[in-house]
């Protein structure tokens, strides 16, 4: 059996399905919560940029399509963040085992895109996470500045290299002004929380 066919019956949906979700049961089991959800994100969402339909942006705003699914993209470099508190530097062997599942759910050439675009932001959303000692609503806001851009364009302009056509500056700023929006409403939750926290903290009952 050749790669190519081996590939090509495991990406069936029947086979998939049950590995990847075998999987992140496994790291939730392993009380691992959003090292889990972070995990099991990823092949859904290099899935849905192949399965989900896109919506086209006129030329005067700088062409090329916006995809739904790049606010939960956004999302992803949130969840990051909290894995990362739960696994510390292990963060980067859940992007390999992210990576790895997505060959299962998406065109190769798309997770090889996305992960060097995963593996160029994460490095870069790392060093802010781990340096930057504010409140964590402060630092999601922070690595997801960092991180988005360089997410978006690293991914976008590998894709470029094998589907043509794909680069639109449209494209790329639709998708960083979607994953901030994810990341903003993210920050805004995990801030009320913080202040709830500080209030219960200085008012013990």
């Amino acid at each position: 059996m050749t790669f190519d066919s081996a590939l090509a019956f495991l990406q069936q949906p029947h086979i998939a399905i049950p590995i990847v979700a075998a999987t992140v049961l496994v790291i939730f089991l392993m009380k691992r919560p959003w090292t889990a959800l972070y995990v099991g994100l990823m092949p859904l969402i290099n899935w849905a940029f192949a399965g989900i339909d896109t919506i086209a942006i006129p030329e005067n705003l700088g062409g090329g399509a916006w995809h739904p699914f790049t606010i939960v993209t956004g999302l992803v470099l949130v969840v990051r963040d909290f894995a990362q508190r739960e696994i510390k530097h292990w963060i980067l062997g859940a992007m390999v085992v992210g990576l790895a599942l997505s060959t299962l759910t998406a065109w190769p050439v798309i997770v090889v895109a996305s992960g060097v675009a995963f593996l160029i932001s994460e490095t870069a959303d790392w060093a802010v996470y781990t340096f930057t000692k504010r409140p964590l609503s402060q630092r999601i806001l922070i690595s997801s500045a960092v991180g988005a851009p360089i997410d978006q364009i690293a991914f976008i302009g590998l894709a470029s290299l094998v589907v043509p056509g794909i680069f639109a500056w449209g494209t790329i700023l639709t998708g960083i002004i979607s994953k901030l929006i994810g990341a903003y409403i993210v920050s805004r939750i995990v801030a009320r929380q913080e202040r709830r926290a500080a209030q219960i903290e200085m008012n013990p009952v």
